[in-house]
Order: structure tokens, then C-alpha cells, then sequence
């Protein structure tokens, strides 16, 4: 029992107090990393010549990174062979990798969204039918936030590889709308949904507001498209007031809408 307490004592006055310091000096660094890192990317992201994007990205590689070397430091610190552990970590590394190749997929498509940047966080983007606003880019997903308020989080390997709209990257966009119209003079409808284009102030003059018959519906329907431009950001405000507004005018100028409509004949014998 009194070797026992003697090798007890003796570890604890050796390698124990080298492990304590080894923690305190891991839990100081992991906090100053955070604090430092933090401080450094939000200073980045506060400038506009900066991409929000690959700032948050390397600063959460830049985090990690450092944190696994302070961790290979205190190991080598408390006495620990590191050439040994390298070696696990590759074999782990492959064994994970074997395991994993779906997250491979998805790191290497991160990768591909970061230097390709299809889309950048703040975007208003649709891919693999879902449609929202990009509010952070990972190294193996995205996350998107719909118009809903849900959050959905996105494999970037499908990403990489999918097809994507992007209703950000251009600042002004094209508001289409179909109306069909019955027993009315078309020049005259032309003529009022180009006056509704003109006053409504979400709408770009340049390029020019365009309305023209673009087909001719069932009945006496006549379909009339018209295109407007307005700012990107302001895309579905302007879409919906120009909704109320063609209606206003319609009904201010007696101008028939041809609603589906089903007549039924009783026949008596």
C-alpha cells in the first residue's frame, strides 16, 4: 500500500500536475481562439470589399484549425509519443473516410460552391426544390431560410452539381403578369396597363414597361402579358401592387375579366 501511495504521489507531483496545466492551458486557448477569431471576422464582414461568405468559411476552418494544433501541442507537452499518434489519426482518417464518402461528397462540393460562389450568403436563391434566402455557407452544407421563416439545410454536394437560380446576382428583374380580357378594345387595355407601369413607383422606366396581346384564350377571352422591371429587393413588392393596381384600373375603366363560367340549361319534357 505504501508503494502504491508512493506512485500515486509521485505521478500527481509529474505527469498529474503537467495534465492539469495541460487542461488550463487548453481551456485558456480555446477561449482566446474563439474570442480572437470572432473579433477578426466580424470585422471582415462589418467591410463591403469582404465576401460574408469566405470569411465565415475560413474562419470556422481557421477555429478548428488551431484548436487541433494547441490540442497536438499539450498532448507532446505532457509526454505523449505524437509520432504514433499521427499515424492513428491517418488511419482513422482513412478508415472515416471509407465511411463517410457521402460527407467527402459534400466537403468537396463546399469546396466547389466556395471558389465556383454561385451564390453568396444574403442571396435569394432556388435548388433542389427548395427556395429562400442563403444565410450561412458550410464546408459540407447551406443553410436557407424560406420566406416561411423555416430553416433548411442543404447538402452542398447536390448543390455543386444541381441546377440554381439565383434572383440576387442581377440588381433589377422582370415582373410578367397575364390578364384576359373580354369585349374590350385591346389598344385601350394596352394603353392603361402601361399607365398603371408609369405610375407606379416600384417600377424601372429604364427598360420600358411592354404590354401586347400574347394569345387568344377560350370565348371571347384575349390574353394581354405585360413586363415590367423593378429593383431585384423590390420584386414582390412591385408584383403585387401592380396586381392591385391593373384591378383598380379594370374596374375603373369598365374593363371585363372573362371568368371561368358554366351555364346550365334545364330542358322540360
Amino acid at each position: 500500500m505504501q508503494q502504491f501511495l508512493n506512485t500515486v504521489i509521485n505521478w500527481a507531483t509529474t505527469a498529474g500536475v503537467k495534465i492539469l496545466i495541460a487542461l488550463i492551458i487548453m481551456f485558456i486557448a480555446f477561449k482566446v481562439i474563439n474570442f480572437v477569431v470572432k473579433k477578426v471576422s466580424k470585422k471582415f464582414e462589418n467591410e463591403e470589399k469582404y465576401d460574408k461568405t469566405l470569411v465565415r468559411t475560413f474562419s470556422y476552418v481557421a477555429r478548428i484549425g488551431l484548436k487541433i494544433l494547441v490540442v497536438v501541442c499539450l498532448i507532446g507537452y505532457v509526454g505523449i509519443e505524437t509520432g504514433g499518434i499521427s499515424a492513428l489519426i491517418a488511419s482513422v482518417g482513412v478508415a472515416v473516410g471509407f465511411a463517410l464518402n457521402g460527407t467527402l461528397g459534400n466537403l468537396a462540393g463546399g469546396i466547389m460552391i466556395i471558389v465556383t460562389r454561385p451564390f453568396k450568403v444574403g442571396d435569394y436563391i432556388e435548388a433542389q426544390g427548395v427556395a429562400g434566402t442563403v444565410e450561412d455557407i458550410k464546408i459540407c452544407y447551406t443553410k436557407v431560410i424560406t420566406v416561411d421563416n423555416k430553416t433548411i439545410y442543404l447538402p452542398n454536394s447536390a448543390l455543386s452539381t444541381g441546377t440554381i437560380s439565383n434572383y440576387s446576382e442581377k440588381d433589377i428583374r422582370r415582373v410578367d403578369l397575364d390578364f384576359s380580357v373580354a369585349g374590350n378594345d385591346p389598344v385601350k387595355v394596352r394603353e392603361i396597363l402601361l399607365d398603371v407601369c408609369a405610375k407606379e413607383e416600384k417600377v424601372l422606366k429604364d427598360p420600358a414597361p411592354f404590354a401586347r396581346i400574347s394569345d387568344y384564350g377560350a370565348g371571347n377571352g384575349v390574353k394581354i402579358t405585360m413586363r415590367a422591371w423593378c429593383n431585384s429587393a423590390e420584386y414582390w413588392d412591385a408584383y403585387f401592387n401592380l396586381l392591385d393596381d391593373v384591378k383598380n384600373a379594370f374596374e375603373a375603366n369598365g374593363i371585363v375579366i372573362p371568368f371561368n363560367q358554366l351555364d346550365v340549361h334545364i330542358k322540360n319534357d
